[in-house]
């Protein structure tokens, strides 16, 4: 793969970002614990600019709940909204992300908000009845919280290059993310599958190696210890973001408590669904394919 090639999977300030930063790098050691740390340093890096979605959203989520008076004209889930709306349009003017990643975006938000609506009316979970700019209980800022997690798959995709070994057939690997999504909703009603879909993730992708490039150093990951640790990662946001009072569960009602590790089974298996549709956007691509850039 040419650098040609991969400047293309780079949005335009993306580009002069990786520029820049290489120019800056190709004066470091190769080796020793100097070259080490640069690549510790460049992964974190990466890592917070693929989140910068997220990221964006959970500060206005604990900015809101630190400082957006009681009283004010704006409801503070009205002016959350209007945050949100505004970082996506900011994610795109600035070349953040592409036309061809929102459409998954897009999607997250949408499966995310209808998700919503049915944990809110059963009672999963709530939030502050104020503001107008929601869908029945449902603030319409919920749905781009989802969409953040959709711009951080798509993102880390591109920016760490990734490629994979015995990755899964994506037709099998749709019918568990759909079968995930509908057990989200089922499980209410009928016997909870979540053990069962648990064990079809765990058949399908524990074959699969993740290779990705951090700066020089291209690594190697066992894919289900990847989408553990992604799990892991979000379950942390949910748990600022709760105290950030963006919502709420039942336990929390009378004032905030950690969200329970139980949780962590949950967000691993939508992990997957979220993982899914990025791949229907951005196919899996193995190293024969299209080889890492040197």
């Amino acid at each position: 793969m040419t650098s040609e090639d991969r400047d293309r999977e780079l949005t335009r300030l993306e580009e002069r970002i990786d520029r820049a930063a290489n120019r800056l790098l190709r004066s470091r050691p190769a080796t020793g614990w100097r070259a080490f740390a640069i690549e510790c340093a460049v992964f974190v890096l990466k890592q917070a600019w693929a989140c910068v979605f997220g990221a964006l959203l959970l500060v206005a989520i604990v900015a809101a709940r630190l400082w957006w008076p009681d009283d004010a004209p704006l409801a503070r889930n009205d002016a959350l909204t209007v945050a949100a709306v505004a970082i996506q349009v900011g994610m795109l003017a600035f070349r953040l992300e592409s036309g061809r990643e929102l459409w998954v975006i897009v999607l997250f938000h949408l499966t995310g908000t209808a998700m919503e609506l049915f944990k809110t009316d059963v009672g999963s979970w709530s939030y502050g009845a104020e503001g107008v700019l929601r869908i029945g209980a449902v603030p319409l800022f919920s749905g781009f919280m989802y969409a953040a997690v959709g711009s951080y798959m798509v993102r880390v995709y591109r920016l760490h290059e990734l490629r994979f070994s015995r990755y899964p057939r994506v037709w099998l690997t749709t019918v568990v993310a759909i079968a995930i999504y509908a057990n989200f909703f089922t499980h209410h009603y009928v016997l909870d599958l979540r053990w069962v879909l648990l064990a079809a993730v765990v058949l399908l992708w524990f074959p699969t190696v993740m290779r990705f490039r951090v700066w020089r150093a291209v690594l190697r990951l066992p894919q289900l210890l990847v989408f553990a640790g992604v799990a892991v990662f979000i379950w942390l946001a949910e748990n600022i973001a709760t105290w950030g009072g963006a919502w709420a569960y039942p336990h929390q009602e009378a004032g905030w408590e950690p969200v329970g590790v139980q949780k962590l089974i949950s967000w691993f298996l939508l992990m997957i669904l979220s993982v899914v549709m990025v791949t229907w956007v951005y196919p899996p691509r193995t190293e024969a394919e299209r080889p890492l850039a040197s």
